[in-house]
């Protein structure tokens, strides 16, 4: 495996079909899919020479935690259904790797068992608003009693986006353990237990931007909101007093037609400048050069997603940290031969979009 499309190769090899149509479609066309990766295509680098890259710092600080590279890991369901330990395998790797992780709502493992897996990982949990409140509610007192360090609110799914390959394989729909039989107390919400099924039919779509506040109501953690496509949107979530934005579309799979993220992060970071707002990226990063222009751009942080489930499906736990070790010795590389000893040596001056004689 010398490159993340190795990864993705071998799952589609070896996946069931219907897993991996699930896992890899975009919505309907998938032109948004597609563009995510065509969109850093279109940025080139300018590098600057004759500077001293013999050491190279990756690290950066994220919500007040240090990480070694600005590289985490997307929300990604059902993670077990490609046979491995899933979202286990995953935290461990991250743990392993001092990478970010966050864990989505609708994990094929219980929040409590995963950071029981990785005890001192950088656990971040994404969370859903659901038609039932209360069961909301307990998501978030569970995240944080069990040592997760931020909510991640995703606000671009009031329903599900259609997947025509999805579709075409028969449908998609295992079963979650998106509440279970731990037992806890959360301050006035009654517990709850058992599963709940596989898709957006319990997600709320009445959900507005007062919905921020309350979540921010339910604990200390900091909240992140993702699926920011705009900079009306970031400017919206500034107001609402978020901690973090997360530019992304959902990787293609919610509305079609909309810009890559790596297009609208200009947008997000002019709104957030002179703020305390963390701008992340995920969607379409696929190389080392991919999240340097992304840094250059001014995001502190980019996730991943698919290449996570393709590490998995390669081989488990240590499938996921190669994909991970790959990543960040391209990042490495990609800032030497580019002139950069450090993250903080990136800047928009550095890339230019499109070959200069089409501008």
């Amino acid at each position: 495996m010398i490159s993340l499309d190795d990864f993705e190769k071998y799952a589609r090899d070896n996946l069931p079909r219907s897993v991996f149509n699930h896992v890899s479609s975009g919505a309907d066309d998938q032109q948004t899919l597609q563009d995510n990766r065509n969109a850093f295509k279109r940025l080139r680098i300018r590098p600057r020479v004759l500077r001293d890259v013999s050491k190279r710092d990756l690290s950066a600080t994220i919500l007040g935690q240090h990480v070694p590279f600005p590289i985490g890991i997307c929300p990604s369901a059902i993670q077990k259904h490609n046979g491995s330990d899933g979202e286990m395998a995953t935290a461990k790797a991250a743990s392993s790797m001092e990478s970010i992780m966050i864990l989505s709502t609708y994990s094929s493992t219980s929040l409590e068992e995963v950071a029981s897996a990785a005890p001192t990982g950088h656990l971040w949990f994404q969370l859903y608003v659901l038609k039932d409140r209360e069961k909301t509610a307990r998501l978030v007192c569970r995240a944080e009693k069990a040592g997760y360090k931020a909510i991640v609110f995703t606000a671009d799914t009031p329903y599900a986006g259609r997947k025509l390959n999805d579709e075409r394989s028969g449908g998609f729909k295992p079963t979650v353990r998106l509440f279970d039989t731990f037992t806890f107390r959360c301050p006035n919400v009654e517990s709850s237990s058992g599963q709940s099924s596989y898709g957006s039919s319990e997600i709320s779509p009445s959900v507005t931007w007062s919905y921020i506040r309350w979540i921010q109501s339910l604990s200390s953690l900091p909240v992140i909101i993702k699926g920011i496509m705009s900079g009306d949107s970031a400017r919206e979530a500034v107001a609402a007093g978020v901690d973090g934005i997360m530019v992304s579309n959902h990787g293609g799979r919610q509305l079609d037609g909309v810009l890559a993220s790596i297009d609208i992060l200009p947008e997000v970071i002019a709104v957030t400048q002179g703020t305390n707002v963390e701008v992340y990226l995920d969607g379409g990063v696929r190389l080392g050069t991919d999240v340097l222009k992304a840094l250059a751009l001014g995001a502190k942080a980019v996730f991943i997603g698919r290449p996570v489930w393709w590490g998995l499906t390669y081989k488990g736990e240590e499938g996921v940290r190669q994909v991970l070790e790959l990543l960040r010795d391209e990042l490495s590389l990609a800032m030497a031969l580019s002139g950069c000893a450090s993250v903080n040596d990136l800047s928009p001056s550095m890339l230019i979009r499109g070959h200069p004689s089409n501008l």
